[in-house]
């Protein structure tokens, strides 16, 4: 009886699914060539997982108190930051490597070492901004929704602070040059909050999405001061231009400029490259695809409704 149950419950034989490995092989082969080149070995990819980590790492460096391990930060914090610092550049500085190298084909390997290092140097150095720009977020948050009962409840439970952690973050890192380590950021968030944000979106201060699910904000969106989304609104492209070779034209300005103190309702659709102006409100599921000047109220048309007297011809 224990023989039958060993058999049963052992690794299959490394021969059972040969056709499956030596089908996978070929295909994965064939896309190596597609991106790379017959007979080139692949490059090495920068890691979602490390880039996780990562994340983790830098939002107990940013608010230690809330993401940080208590037990060390009782005890000497700072000594404790700086050895956070320096592990989070030595992993980012390979993330970056790798990248680089990747899609930078003309560089030496020196050369995208060395780019590497100052990308990762600059993004650490400017960590104490990104922290004094969360905080207007936070600010904003805590006073733009009366269901807040702290400033600590904010950091600790808004998705729309925990998507804003990681795309001021990201947005550091794609205007420093490493675009795929920064959108990989951002999917990360997504997948955490249900937000989408690009890295590439420029936000400025003081900026509050209320709840937040199914958030959509594109890459070339400019957004000011005090702004405040609610969920499920879009700042997205109206159209895509195509370029001879039939691809999709990359890089454009096509998504809405927002300006200071703008509120967008929750479930509102934002198109193509138009300026909402200052201190406008958009209202609820709107369609908006034009620009309108400052301190417009825009809202839906009001619905018409019929009233029948069920008791007439009885």
């Amino acid at each position: 009886m224990a023989e039958t149950v060993e058999t049963q419950t052992r690794a299959p034989e490394p021969k059972r699914f040969h056709t499956v490995v030596t089908d996978l092989a070929a295909l994965r082969k064939a896309a190596q060539a597609r991106r790379y080149g017959n007979g080139v070995f692949p490059p090495e990819l920068p890691s979602r997982a490390v880039i996780a980590k990562l994340l983790i790492d830098l939002a107990a460096i940013l608010y230690p108190r809330h993401f940080g391990p208590p037990e060390e930060q009782l005890q000497a914090p700072d000594q404790h930051l700086a050895r956070q610092l320096d592990r989070v550049f030595l992993t980012l500085r390979e993330q970056v490597r790798r990248e680089l190298k990747l899609f930078s084909s003309d560089m030496t390997d020196e050369a995208v070492a060395l780019r590497a290092t100052e990308i990762a140097e600059d993004f650490v150095h400017g960590l104490p901004k990104v922290r004094a720009l969360l905080d207007t977020d936070v600010t904003a948050a805590y006073l733009g929704d009366p269901a807040a009962k702290s400033i600590d409840e904010v950091i600790f439970c808004y998705p729309g602070v925990v998507a804003l952690i990681r795309h001021r973050l990201a947005h550091r890192l794609y205007r420093l040059g490493a675009p795929m380590s920064a959108r990989i950021i951002a999917e990360i968030a997504h997948s955490e909050t249900g937000i989408d944000i690009h890295p590439g979106a420029t936000i400025d201060e003081g900026f509050f999405i209320d709840h937040g699910t199914g958030v959509v904000i594109g890459e070339t969106t400019i957004i000011g001061k005090g702004v405040r989304l609610y969920q499920a609104v879009t700042l997205g492209a109206k159209r895509f231009n195509v370029e001879e070779n039939g691809g999709l034209e990359k890089g454009k300005p096509r998504h809405p400029i927002i300006e200071d103190d703008v509120v967008i309702y929750a479930g509102a659709t934002v198109l193509g490259r138009i300026t909402i102006g200052r201190g406008s409100s958009i209202g609820g599921n709107v369609w908006l695809t034009h620009s309108v000047p400052p301190g417009s109220n825009i809202t839906q048309a009001k619905a018409h409704v019929e009233f029948f007297d069920h008791g007439a011809g009885i």
